[in-house]
Formats: C-alpha cells, sequence, structure tokens
C-alpha cells in the first residue's frame, strides 16, 4: 500500500535488556539496548519506542498503539518454556524477559501487528509457536562459526528460499550475515515457514503471513549499516497496518 508524504511516522516497539549498568557514581539495573537497534529503525522512517521487561500483564496495552515490533537479540531462552532439560552452557534463566516477550508477541499476533524478530527473538517467536532449539550449536552441529566470541560478529552465507516473501524482501538467493549465537531451530514451530537456510542446514530465518506478516532471522541485519532491507520492509508492513487500523476506526 502506497502512503502519501503526510502519513505519520509509523511507531515500532522494540524490546530490551533489563542489565546492571554504571554512569558516574550509579550502579544499577536499567533498560539497555544496543544504539544499532534504534537507527536501524529511524533511519528508514520509523520512530522507536522501548520496551523494557515489565509485568506481562501490560504487553497488551503496551504494544495496542503500535504499529510493529521488533524482538530483539540477547540471552538464551529458558529451555524449560520448551519442555527440556538445561544444557550446561545455556545462559541463566531471564525469566521477567522471556515471560514479558512471549506475552508481547501474543498480543501483536492477535492484533496482527506486524513482527521483525532477531536472533534470541527468532528463537523466542519458534518456542512460542510450539518449537524447539538446539541449545548448543558447536555440540549439535560441530562448529563454531555461528559466535566466534569476544564482541566480534561471525559473518555466515546463507541460502534464501526463492518460495518465501524473505527473497522478495531481500532480492537475494544468497546473503552473507553477521551472526553471534550458539543456539538455533531445531524443530519448526506451527505455521512457521522456514525462508533461509545455511549450508549445515541450519534454519537461519522464516516468514509467516498467514495471519499477520512475522519475519523471523537468526542473524543481526541492525549490524550491518549499509542493508537496511528488513527494516525497510517493516516499516511499509507497518505503514499498511496503521492504515487498515485507521480504516477500521471509522
Amino acid at each position: 500500500m502506497a502512503s502519501s508524504v503526510s502519513d505519520p511516522a509509523p511507531l515500532i516497539g522494540v524490546t530490551t535488556y533489563l542489565e546492571r549498568a554504571q554512569q558516574g557514581v550509579w550502579d544499577v539495573r536499567a533498560a539497555f539496548l544496543p544504539e544499532q537497534y534504534l537507527t536501524s529503525v529511524t533511519s528508514v522512517g520509523g520512530i522507536a519506542l522501548l520496551l523494557p521487561p515489565q509485568d506481562p500483564d501490560a504487553a497488551d496495552a503496551a504494544i495496542s498503539g503500535m504499529d510493529g515490533l521488533v524482538l530483539s537479540g540477547g540471552a538464551d531462552v529458558a529451555p524449560e518454556l520448551y519442555g527440556e532439560d538445561r544444557h550446561p552452557l545455556t545462559d541463566p534463566a531471564r525469566a521477567d524477559r522471556d515471560a514479558w516477550e512471549l506475552a508481547l508477541f501474543r498480543a501483536a499476533e492477535r492484533r496482527g501487528i506486524p513482527v521483525l524478530a532477531i536472533c534470541r527473538g527468532l528463537q523466542l517467536v519458534n518456542v512460542a509457536r510450539g518449537g524447539t532449539l538446539q541449545q548448543h550449536l558447536p555440540e549439535s552441529l560441530g562448529t563454531e562459526k555461528y559466535r566466534i566470541g569476544g564482541g566480534v560478529f561471525a559473518e555466515n552465507d546463507v541460502e534464501v528460499s526463492t518460495e518465501t516473501p524473505l527473497a522478495e524482501i531481500t532480492g537475494e538467493t544468497e546473503m552473507r550475515v553477521h551472526s553471534y549465537h550458539h543456539q538455533g531451530v531445531d524443530r519448526l514451530g506451527d505455521g512457521l515457514v522456514a525462508a533461509a537456510h545455511s549450508a549445515d542446514g541450519l534454519v537461519q530465518a522464516f516468514v509467516d503471513t498467514s495471519a499477520g506478516h512475522i519475519v523471523g532471522v537468526q542473524w543481526h541485519p541492525e549490524e550491518n549499516a549499509e542493508d537496511r532491507r528488513l527494516f525497510t520492509d517493516l516499516i511499509s508492513q507497518a505503514r499498511a497496518f496503521a492504515a487498515r487500523r485507521k480504516e477500521d476506526a471509522r
């Protein structure tokens, strides 16, 4: 749907971490998010609004005015949520973030709000849909190539399926992407369609356009300032959603 120059910028909710942070004399727990997520949204015409972990009962109200949702990266999703025992190298549970983001995603689903799920976000959506995760890829796939450590993003090649909307969004069948993860999709969740794989067979992206617009990628598109295609697509979908909501309100 085309938008006019007078259309307001879409409001995009972006989930955040809740971590200890230091500033001057202060050492407190605070909402935290790398700036790259914010600039990825604002550079393509959106307004980014932070959604730090809080009472999951507030999720529906928090997202009610949003036009799109970004589920950001971060710590591992708790394996207890998909019925598996904890691997020794799985991150300590972050129950506050898991509960909040699951509630946000389900609220977005109910409303048909477009979702872009990044790294942990992809894994959370997969779990929300009844899927499972491989908890430690160096063990299950025998490779460390997806997380080389030291805060340095690995670069990996993925093959995009021509049968899914992701190929239309990117205009490519092969991409080189930024990775920083040691977990990945095992069993794909209900309604999710694999949209990209790596050569070892790992699902690198999925989509679901059956109810709303959901795109999940295992990589970190916010780290590539020269490629904003996924965020541009989210903004386009968010504008269309906002227009439909406005029309329905008449």
